[in-house]
């Protein structure tokens, strides 16, 4: 690889082919959710529009619409709290939205937090930062584990205690305190310790809702994948790159084109930066083993 070709912008090639809102749709989509979403939370507290009443943990649109975080029930369950009706009804529909549409959503498309860690690593990019320490993806969840089972012993949703969403909340609503110190050290964490530290291998929160999501039908498919020229943005874009190469690289292997790892936060960034539309939202049960794959299983029969 050329020099000029491994200093090259990350996404640049996308741009030339789809124009600068082409290649940041599903970013521009993203962002837009996520505001929408935390506007509505501090409209009540901050103008006193209530649309929404609550916080991500538990919510009460337009005295309606009941949604309660499953984690934290969870774990609420554990240390001997039992919900009321409305909080159960609330967990049922959480449930079911985010196994339709992928667990990992809540990671990409609604948590707060998401915006911290892009913008560290938008910054680590910019300033050149190389090197990142080393931790296993399964680390997200011994701390989801030992969660719940810290929560049946002591009786404390424990979660809550650290929560940097509820703490972020919190922040904006009463202004600088403690709580932001733990959404500071999340972005000086992903930017100088390890690129996309926080949500890759540390948050329990994206590990419930990845196991949440395992089976869910929406997913990205490398759909075109023959026509892919190995750019490798997308490998640098996504948060969990390792979910991409299976169903990118798979042919021959009897391995279809759908991303079906549930860490994949069906985000849509590679989408954007690729310049071939390798990529694209698809279902699950559109997933055909490639040609070559198929002769090769047919060959071993």
């Amino acid at each position: 690889m050329s020099p000029v070709a491994h200093n090259k912008r990350i996404g640049a090639e996308a741009v030339v082919a789809k124009g600068w809102l082409g290649a940041h749709k599903w970013l521009l989509l993203r962002r837009i959710s996520q505001l929408t979403i935390l506007t509505l939370f501090l409209l009540g507290p901050l103008a006193g529009i209530w649309i929404v009443k609550g916080n991500l943990n538990y919510s009460y649109t337009l005295g309606v619409l009941p949604l309660t975080d499953p984690y934290v029930v969870l774990q609420s369950l554990l240390a001997g709290h039992v919900q009321e009706k409305l909080g159960l009804i609330g967990v049922g529909i959480v449930l079911a939205f985010y196994f339709l549409v992928g667990g990992r959503v809540y990671c990409s498309w609604v948590c707060p937090v998401n915006m911290v860690t892009d913008a560290a690593g938008w910054l680590r990019d910019r300033l050149g930062i190389k090197g990142a320490g080393s931790l296993s993806a399964k680390t997200r969840y011994w701390i989801l584990g030992m969660t719940l089972v810290g929560s049946a012993v002591t009786g404390v949703v424990l979660w809550e205690l650290v929560n940097p969403v509820s703490m972020l909340h919190r922040g904006l609503i009463f202004g600088i305190g403690s709580a932001w110190m733990i959404v500071l050290a999340i972005f000086l964490f992903d930017l100088f310790v390890m690129t996309r530290g926080w949500c890759g291998r540390l948050c329990p929160v994206g590990a419930f809702y990845g196991l949440l999501g395992k089976w869910s039908p929406v997913r990205i498919s490398a759909s075109k994948r023959s026509a892919c020229n190995d750019c490798m943005d997308c490998f640098e874009v996504c948060p969990e790159p390792q979910v991409i190469r299976p169903a990118l690289k798979g042919e021959g292997k009897g391995v279809g084109p759908v991303i079906l790892a549930p860490n994949c936060t069906n985000c849509g960034r590679c989408i954007d930066v690729c310049s071939k539309d390798v990529f694209t939202f698809g279902l699950r049960s559109n997933n055909p083993v490639s040609t070559a794959a198929v002769m090769v299983q047919r060959e071993a029969k």
